[in-house]
């Protein structure tokens, strides 16, 4: 469950990294290779709505991690998408052998988050690192859409929604499904538990809610709890 050293993203990382090991093991047959991220960058930035800068969404670890190089950022709103651990999570922060769960958006509802405006000088370069990020086995749809920053602009952003056609997309979001996955699972990034732990500091630190997570925060946490407790005692609970 544990690792010694974890890794953390930064930008010397991904422009580093090795795709194939850096992340953990992963099935060559999901994992995408540096030409197939380089079309669907290209393939992104065709559609891309107007002369306007260019926003990232960042509704996860981007939010307080972005490895990015940005001219401006704000806190804004995604209307018709919600935040879902629907994302089954091989490498990273779980392995194949003991996988977790991972955050992606499903469509209904909103999200608050961390909107990041990039410099046009150097677009591509730092859109080339964060589909290496984000995009190692194409499990997102880069989707171009309209965010509703705090400081009453509206501006078009790429957002990283889940593909429900991936693989390793999963239906079941329940709390008492994938809080007992999320508590177990672990991999070269650290603990899948300790990601969901850092998205609620987050959000506490921004001064936002998201009423999806809630159940799913105190299931975790129960479960962590009783992993715990089993490392130190050999059972559920001390006598």
């Amino acid at each position: 469950m544990q690792w010694r050293r974890c890794k953390v993203i930064t930008r010397d990382f991904l422009m580093n990294a090795d795709c194939k090991t850096a992340f953990g093991a992963i099935e060559e047959s999901l994992l995408w290779s540096a030409e197939q991220r380089a079309a669907s960058l290209a393939a992104t930035l065709a559609c891309r709505p107007d002369e306007g800068p260019v926003w990232i969404f960042g509704y996860g670890s981007l939010m307080w991690n972005p490895a990015l190089e940005f001219t401006e950022s704000c806190t804004g709103t995604l209307v018709g998408w919600h935040r879902a651990f629907c994302l089954r999570l091989t490498a990273g922060r779980g392995t194949a052998h003991q996988p977790g769960r991972m955050l992606a958006l499903k469509e209904g509802g909103r999200t608050t988050g961390v909107a990041y405006r990039l410099p046009e000088e150097t677009l591509e370069q730092e859109l080339t690192l964060l589909w290496k990020r984000e995009m190692i086995t194409g499990c997102y749809l880069p989707t171009w859409c309209q965010l509703d920053l705090d400081d009453g602009r509206t501006v078009n952003a790429i957002v990283f929604i889940m593909d429900p056609r991936h693989p390793e997309y999963e239906s079941d979001t329940r709390a008492q499904v994938i809080a007992p996955l999320i508590a177990a699972a672990s991999g070269p990034l650290g603990t899948n538990a300790q990601y969901l732990f850092s998205l609620e500091q987050e959000l506490i630190k921004l001064g936002m809610q998201d009423d999806g997570l809630n159940d799913l925060l105190v299931s975790v946490k129960n479960c962590w709890r009783r992993i715990i407790r089993m490392v130190c005692y050999g059972r559920d609970s001390p006598e």
